[in-house]
């Protein structure tokens, strides 16, 4: 076998990765593992554009002739069973090895299962393209949704079946929606908005049983309310897929442990994207695990690198984001890492929330409005977390002082 860098993970992250390593000169072989049927694809609009358009179709992140271009091997349809640590090799379902010098890992999350007997055919999770399909043919007038979960998934995707006139209700066994990394006040405008389309929202209260019978699944509830719905989507949250590495033995945290390179406790093998948790060091090197979009993208390019041996720690700021009926929210930071809060009020209903240290420092940034209303700002702010500032907060809340000042300060 002719050794090269094998990636496990044809998603956002171990994609990005397969093109890096050619972008930094590497001339070797590059096979790309991936267990969907399909092109590499981004999964962002699975909630939103694959819900609304009449014909969906997966948004590719490279087609066929630019893999072929770039001397990229994707082995679709299949997946790697084992890690042979001492042999440098991997085992695909088909029985056939492949010799590795660097591995990365990149094998993202799954929906975590709901942990409740009675879910059947009318229940289902959004993770792959062949789930929204499935979820999509159920969304039009008059068919009843629920969708367990007040989180950015289950949201986005309320938003897409209420476009497309279906009946939504949204269970969220929190006190409020997006508990998650979202300030309360951004999450109130969310839930008010949702609930002038038309979506009623369950917060506080938790599934005491499920009946999904084939045709309709019923859903009791702790408080003693019934739901009754043509189709139940979970979206309670993502668990990292581990399992290869953990028979590997390698190091496991909240995910794979890597290094703040992406080097897990093997140093010939990497793990990036949603699977693995790394430290963070404008954060003190606090440890997290990042599903979002772009933090693929930027971890998949950073493993390449570090693949090549360029050492380079990783020094991103965390940033999300969602649209939901014209509304968007972008947060950059850690929320959770600030101990105050201020608003910096925008034009259009827009805000922003600075959220900032007791010694003044700027850790994160959250903002709301129509469209890229905070968009600007956001990434200035992004910029001033990155540098570990500490702008003056009545700058911060002056809509009159622009944050490219404070940043050049």
């Amino acid at each position: 076998m002719t050794a090269g860098m094998v990636i496990i993970g044809a998603g956002e992250c171990g994609t990005r990765a397969a093109f890096a390593l050619r972008e930094a000169g590497y001339d070797g072989t590059i096979a790309l593992v991936g267990a969907e049927p399909h092109l590499p694809y981004e999964r962002p609009p699975l909630s939103k554009e694959a819900m609304t358009s009449d014909a969906p179709s997966i948004k590719a992140i490279a087609d066929a002739e630019r893999l072929a271009g770039h001397r990229i091997d994707l082995k679709g349809a299949t997946t790697a069973t084992s890690i042979d640590r001492a042999n440098r090799s991997v085992r695909l379902a088909d029985g056939s090895d492949l010799a590795y010098d660097k591995l990365l890992i990149a094998t993202g999350s799954v929906p975590r299962q709901l942990p409740l007997p009675g879910l059947g055919s009318r229940s289902a999770y959004l993770r792959t393209f062949d789930d929204a399909l499935r979820i999509r043919r159920h969304l039009r007038e008059g068919v009843r949704i629920a969708i367990i979960g007040g989180g950015f998934i289950g949201l986005e995707l309320a938003a897409s079946a209420r476009k497309l006139g279906a009946a939504v209700t949204v269970i969220e066994a929190q006190p409020r929606i997006l508990t998650r990394g979202v300030p309360g006040e951004i999450a109130e405008v969310v839930h008010d908005t949702h609930v002038a389309e038309g979506v009623d929202i369950v917060c506080g209260d938790g599934i005491a049983s499920i009946d999904d019978d084939g045709e309709t699944v019923r859903i009791a509830l702790a408080s003693g309310r019934s739901i009754d719905a043509d189709l139940a989507v979970i979206g309670i949250g993502a668990v990292p897929v581990t399992m290869l590495a953990e028979t590997a033995g390698l190091a496991l945290n909240n995910g794979i442990s890597v290094d703040a390179r992406l080097r897990t406790s093997d140093p010939d093998i990497f793990a990036a994207g949603d699977c693995c948790s790394f430290p963070l060091a404008i954060y003190g090197g606090r440890r997290v695990r990042l599903e979002a979009w772009r933090s693929a993208q930027e971890l998949g390019g950073l493993a390449a690198r570090n693949m090549l041996g360029a050492e380079e720690a990783h020094a991103c700021v965390p940033w999300f984001w969602s649209d939901q009926y014209g509304l968007t929210l972008q947060i950059a930071g850690l929320p959770d890492e600030g101990e105050r809060t201020i608003r910096r009020d925008l034009d259009d209903g827009a805000f922003i929330l600075f959220h900032l240290k007791e010694d003044g420092r700027l850790v994160a940034a959250s903002g709301i409005g129509p469209d890229n209303a905070v968009a600007r700002d956001i990434r200035l702010a992004e910029m001033l977390i990155g540098k570990m500032a500490r702008p003056d907060p009545e700058a911060l809340t002056s809509p009159s002082v622009k944050l490219k000042s404070l940043l050049a300060a």
